[in-house]
């Protein structure tokens, strides 16, 4: 005697397989926990972010503004008058702090005189510049034609102190031998107000120097004789 048995139909929940597979439980969703919003924390979040990107603007916009100003182009001896030429203009970012002159300021500056050497490439600052002469009060300017024997090899420069020295003639030379009383050349304290270029053939140059109104006279009479040397006055650091 034979016994049928009978298959459950699938239920909900379950799959059907139609090649004899089991069907699979369905898992339970997970609960996702909500995290707990910090109101004080996106705030300061949020002003950290805005500060940052203000900063960068600020940063970004200050590197980013280039001013004209003038550069020397080429080196100009302290005393002399400044040219055109001798000015350039240059693009640069400047810090707030250092000293400079627009380009638009160019044509004031022609005709005014270096106050100190000006090197060429150097950014040129207002103190470097005076429109003050060379030949202050009380002072008179005089002329003092000089071979090469009796001028130092180093060219001279405007605003260079020296000292004219007044030397024996051949008669004076030839006493002093005789009697063997050796004087102490006369030297007087004069700075340089302009050089001129040296001549061609004979090589001497006209120094411009500035000296005391009282002196003026003899020294003009002296540089008259030729009997004249100039040494550099050590004392100014030239």
């Amino acid at each position: 005697m034979s016994k049928s048995t009978t298959i459950p139909a699938p239920g909900p929940g379950t799959q059907e397989s139609s090649q004899g597979r089991s069907p699979k439980p369905v898992a339970a969703p997970r609960m996702v926990k909500q995290r707990r919003r910090r109101p004080g924390l996106i705030a300061l979040s949020v002003a950290l972010i805005a500060v940052g990107g203000l900063s960068g603007a600020v940063l970004y916009s200050t590197s980013g503004q280039r001013t004209p100003v003038l550069v020397v182009t080429r080196d100009i001896p302290v005393g002399t008058k400044l040219t055109k030429e001798d000015l350039g203009e240059a693009s640069v970012a400047l810090d707030p702090a250092v000293k400079s002159v627009k380009a638009s300021h160019a044509s004031e500056l022609v005709g005014q005189r270096a106050a100190v050497d000006l090197r060429a490439g150097s950014l040129l600052t207002p103190a470097q510049v005076t429109d003050k002469s060379l030949v202050g009060p009380g002072q008179q300017l005089v002329g003092v034609s000089l071979k090469p024997s009796q001028i130092p090899a180093t060219r001279l420069s405007p605003g260079q102190k020296v000292l004219i020295v007044s030397t024996p003639d051949a008669d004076a030379a030839a006493a002093q031998q005789e009697t063997g009383l050796e004087r102490k050349p006369k030297t007087l304290a004069a700075s340089v107000v302009a050089v001129g270029a040296p001549a061609t053939g004979t090589g001497n140059v006209v120094v411009d120097v500035a000296v005391p109104v009282k002196d003026g006279p003899a020294l003009a009479a002296q540089v008259a004789t030729g009997n004249v040397a100039v040494i550099v006055d050590v004392r100014d650091g030239n």
